[in-house]
């Protein structure tokens, strides 16, 4: 799809009808929380008031799901029914892409841009990809011998509490209620306060699409009214998390209190890109780099915010990655023009500009609610290379070996994400397995794609992985069925 100008999406945004209210049991109805103020990152101004959501809201909305659920309104329904309503669904998300795209930057401060060439396009094919993997995941026989038949199935954990991260509203959205819509649950989904607008859009458009009443709802309202009574309730089955480390925590917790409730968590990251001495093609080793440290404001749990190169390529590989930030502009979001938005609000800005300081290499200081790319040295100890800063800060760390930078990269409590640059095939492997992270990319940055698990080691992630078929398990429980063909006949003969 083209972008268009500044002025046109201005006009868009302008005529928006922004939903102000929770969607619960196929229509939008008054929290009983107060009223939650939606503000537009770039401008500091209201969007809209959302009546947001409390406990009681959650018991509602947890016995609307359940009742769904054990009527069989959309569990019971066949692979192929499921699959229709599903692909109808994303066909009307297609229909209405420019203005869920319009609105999720005008909510989160993110580059329209990026908006209509990568968030609502790969939500759309989220959907299509676990529609269509519904009738072609197949269940399992065991090898029992001729006495016995063991039937190994497969079947929706039932109610599924989603609760999402404000960095990618639209995106992360469709990571858990693809497959979760797809393996016959029912859904509730907690977006996160400060971009609670296209979850509540694309709800609507759910029941639109055939979804039935229940099974797709939306609680907007923050952690404490919304998030711990879903973690807290004996009605959810299953949690789905994304977002800090500190807050999967409290999950964990919330399980553990309650009913031992499934809990799958994706957390944050301090992701290394490893440029090794013999990596070829720096201009394109530098493209890379720059698209990995600032993509998205750095808002990114994926985010590649450190640098590990060997000494001998660090001066060249420098100055082309200068040379490439010349053309990411910060800015108006709605600007196409612009790669980098706004921070999401001034309490994150403050985060992040609190990182700021000292001498930078380009970048370093905030302008409103913007942080250019900035680019620091630094050594593995340093703070600014140890924390996550979820901004656009890249720092960088020289190493003499191949061992040295392996070690580095290691030496964090996260393991999201990491890439390697070598010319060397073996050299890639052997470095690919020695880096502790669940996506590891060869000679360029990215996450896989929708075919492919994405999930973390150590304090980045906990039960299972979000896309690829992998998905589709946290959304299940197995179930084994053992069928005593023994004839009961023959057994009275040999006695």
């Amino acid at each position: 799809m083209d972008l268009l100008t500044r002025e046109e999406y201005a006009a868009i945004a302008a005529d928006l009808d922004l939903p102000r209210a929770a969607h619960i049991d196929g229509r939008f109805r008054p929290g009983t929380g107060p009223a939650l103020k939606t503000v537009n990152p770039a401008t500091g101004e209201a969007l809209c008031e959302i009546a947001a959501c409390g406990a009681e809201d959650v018991d509602l909305a947890v016995a609307k799901a359940r009742d769904a659920f054990d009527e069989g309104r959309w569990a019971k329904r066949t692979p192929a029914e499921r699959k229709a309503v599903l692909k109808h669904f994303a066909k009307l998300l297609h229909r209405n892409r420019r203005e869920l795209a319009v609105m999720e930057s005008l909510d989160s401060g993110k580059p329209i841009r990026d908006c209509e060439t990568i968030d609502v396009p790969e939500t759309i094919h989220t959907l299509q990809w676990h529609a269509e993997a519904i009738d072609k995941l197949y269940d399992q026989t065991a090898p029992t011998g001729e006495d016995a038949l063991a039937v190994i199935v497969r079947e929706p954990v039932g109610v599924v509490a989603a609760v999402l991260p404000w960095n990618f509203p639209l995106l992360m959205l469709a990571w858990k209620i693809g497959p979760a819509l797809a393996s016959g649950c029912s859904v509730i989904v907690k977006p996160a306060e400060q971009t609670s607008l296209t979850a509540l859009r694309v709800a609507e458009i759910a029941a639109e699409a055939g979804i039935p009443r229940g099974v797709l709802q939306v609680l907007p309202g923050d952690g404490p009214s919304v998030g711990e009574p879903l973690g807290r309730h004996p009605g959810v089955d299953m949690v789905s998390f994304t977002g800090s480390t500190e807050t999967g925590r409290h999950f964990l917790r919330y399980a553990a209190d309650s009913n031992l409730k499934k809990v799958v968590l994706e957390c944050g990251g301090k992701n290394p890109a490893v440029v090794l001495e013999d990596a070829e093609h720096l201009d394109l080793v530098a493209g890379h780099v720059v698209n990995a440290a600032f993509w998205n404001m750095g808002e990114n749990c994926s985010a590649a915010s450190r640098l590990i190169v060997h000494k001998s390529v660090k001066d060249t590989l420098m100055e082309r990655i200068l040379a490439r930030l010349r053309d990411w502009r910060t800015g108006d979001p709605l600007d196409p023009a612009n790669h980098l938005g706004a921070l999401i609000d001034t309490e994150h800005l403050a985060k992040v500009t609190g990182y700021l300081g000292g001498v930078a290499l380009v970048g370093g200081t905030a302008d409103g609610p913007y942080v250019p790319p900035t680019i620091y040295e630094a050594l593995p100890t340093d703070r600014l290379a140890r924390e996550e800063i979820f901004g656009p800060v890249l720092t960088v760390i020289t190493v003499a070996s191949d061992s040295e930078a392996i070690e580095i990269a290691n030496d964090t409590d996260y393991g999201l994400t990491a890439s390697v640059f070598t010319a060397n095939a073996k050299r890639a492997l052997r470095t690919a397995r020695a880096i502790k992270a669940g996506t590891v990319t060869v000679n360029c940055y990215g996450e896989g794609d929708i075919t492919t698990p994405f999930g973390g080691y150590k304090q980045s992630g906990f039960g299972g992985r979000d896309n690829g078929l992998q998905a589709h398990d946290q959304y299940t429980e197995v179930k084994t069925i053992w069928v005593d063909l023994t004839d009961p006949a023959a057994e009275d003969d040999v006695g």
